[in-house]
């Protein structure tokens, strides 16, 4: 049953890890060479158009080579994107998308790392480390007050006598084979933290997105993660990726620790034993502890981010939002499903829906414009200029302008003969010339120059065709007589 268990296990991890997935895949060597070149160094992220130009480049040269088919760049990332070797992430200082790699395409890199170098299956350092680790173990978990004294009382006379042998002199510094043997082992484990890095905050994102539906799926007045997230606890940094992440960004970007470290590592780089190193090796040595603060500092914005998207989705009323629609869409589902068994899909519905958004085309429906359709098929003769008709310019300038002098010349001349006139006596005597020109007009006269009354009037004028028009308009008192140029002029458009 063991072995049957395991068995089914590996299948299931066959399928759904991606790690192994990558490994099986026909093109394999091509995926996690392009990538680890460009996306398994100290450059970590790209954004897409970059990676696509770049992914293109290489293909020139593999192409003809290993008969690889007419895929562009772009079309090779698409197709690693969906099967899980990549992750694409909003740039913060853009709007372009970035692309890097995910932590089962880190894992199959490493991989690969571990198959390219040649190194012993076992070493002194590591059977050290592995025996240091162990005694450390064991005494830090005895319950026993007098074992744990006895073996520090070991440790502390070790060092007293390795005190004393360093002040007589009596000492060596370790050798360069075995100097280089441990740095080694240290950069084997560094390479180690970008997979580990990448699968934190994967694990982040995954309880982000657990707690979001167990906040929608809620069907209580009030749930306990609603209830533990207004009460401020932070289900992201108590978790167990979370409490791991804030222990090592605490610890490595403490100013002591991080100094320490740095200066161990610069102490180390000056010894005679690196020059033996690889320059890649030493490289990774040097930019170590700047690599590592800025992968944990990274990864807590993210967990801090998401946080803080989760507060403000509980205060505020997105989540009541999220969880009608989510009603909403289950009901409509399990009607959907009651009603499938006797309704047709083909079936036309009498109900009409409202959409709330822009309908989404394929780009391959609009036609292209064809200037030849729109070319005149008869023969485009000149014609020849006319004379200019004065007296028709007049015209239509009087139709398009309103005659103010004229209608200030009405008033005048009905105010010299009487003591006060309306506007409606105003047009009794003098017809409106210009149709409803005329009328707005002597309107814009009474605003400026006359005295607006209470009564309205009807009116009458006729139309540029001729046709006879009634209207109502507010009546206006003139008193006074209006100075002979009206300086206003209004245009009718």
């Amino acid at each position: 049953m063991a072995v049957l268990g395991r068995t089914l296990t590996a299948v299931r991890l066959r399928e759904e890890d991606i790690a192994w997935r990558l490994l099986r895949a026909d093109n394999a060597a091509l995926i996690l060479t392009v990538l680890g070149t460009h996306l398994g160094g100290d450059q970590r992220r790209l954004p897409a158009p970059v990676l696509f130009e770049r992914v293109d480049q290489e293909l020139e040269e593999l192409r003809p080579r290993l008969s690889l088919p007419e895929i562009t760049g772009k079309g090779y990332c698409e197709a690693w994107l969906r099967q899980g070797y990549l992750l694409r992430r909003p740039a913060a200082d853009s709007r372009e998308e970035t692309l890097e790699l995910s932590d089962g395409a880190l894992r199959a890199l490493a991989f690969l790392g571990s198959l390219e170098r040649h190194r012993q299956a076992v070493t002194e350092s590591r059977l050290a480390t592995i025996l240091e680790r162990i005694h450390d173990l064991a005494i830090q978990t005895d319950p026993e007050a007098s074992t744990r004294l006895a073996a520090l009382e070991t440790q502390r006379d070790a060092i007293d006598q390795e005190i004393e042998r360093v002040r007589r002199g009596d000492f060596e510094p370790l050798e360069a084979r075995r100097a280089r043997e441990r740095a080694r082992d240290i950069l084997a484990l560094a390479e180690q933290l970008p997979s580990d890095f990448a699968r934190v905050r994967t694990e982040i994102e995954s309880i982000n997105h657990t707690l979001r539906m167990r906040l929608i799926d809620d069907t209580g007045a009030r749930g306990d993660v609603l209830d533990e997230v207004f009460f401020g606890i932070d289900h992201l940094e108590s978790s167990e990726a979370g409490r791991s992440l804030v222990g090592f960004h605490d610890l490595i970007n403490d100013p002591e620790s991080s100094s320490t470290f740095d200066d161990d590592l610069d102490s180390l780089l000056d010894r005679d034993f690196a020059g033996s190193l690889e320059p890649a090796e030493r490289r990774s040595l040097r930019t170590m502890v700047p690599a590592m603060q800025n992968s944990s500092r990274e990864v807590r914005d993210v967990m801090t981010s998401l946080s803080r998207s989760l507060r403000r989705f509980v205060q505020s009323r997105q989540q009541a939002e999220s969880r009608r629609v989510h009603l909403a869409l289950r009901e409509a589902l399990k009607t959907a499903a009651a009603a499938a068994p006797n309704t047709r899909l083909y079936q036309k519905l009498d109900l009409t829906l409202a959409l709330t958004s822009a309908p989404i085309r394929s780009v391959t429906a609009p036609a292209l414009f064809n200037p030849a359709e729109a070319r005149s098929a008869g023969t485009v003769t000149t014609a020849a200029p006319e004379v200019v008709d004065l007296a028709e310019v007049a015209h239509l300038t009087r139709l398009s302008d309103i005659d103010y002098p004229e209608l200030t010349n009405a008033i005048n001349d009905l105010l010299a003969k009487r003591g006060s006139v309306t506007l409606g006596e105003v047009l009794d005597s003098h017809p409106a010339s210009q149709g409803i020109a005329s009328v707005i007009g002597l309107m814009v006269l009474g605003e400026k120059h006359g005295r607006a009354l209470a009564t309205s009037r009807q009116i009458a004028w006729r139309s540029p065709t001729g046709r006879e028009r009634l209207g109502l308009a507010p009546d206006y008192l003139f008193e006074h007589p209006l100075p002979g140029h009206f300086a206003h002029r209004r245009s009718l458009r």
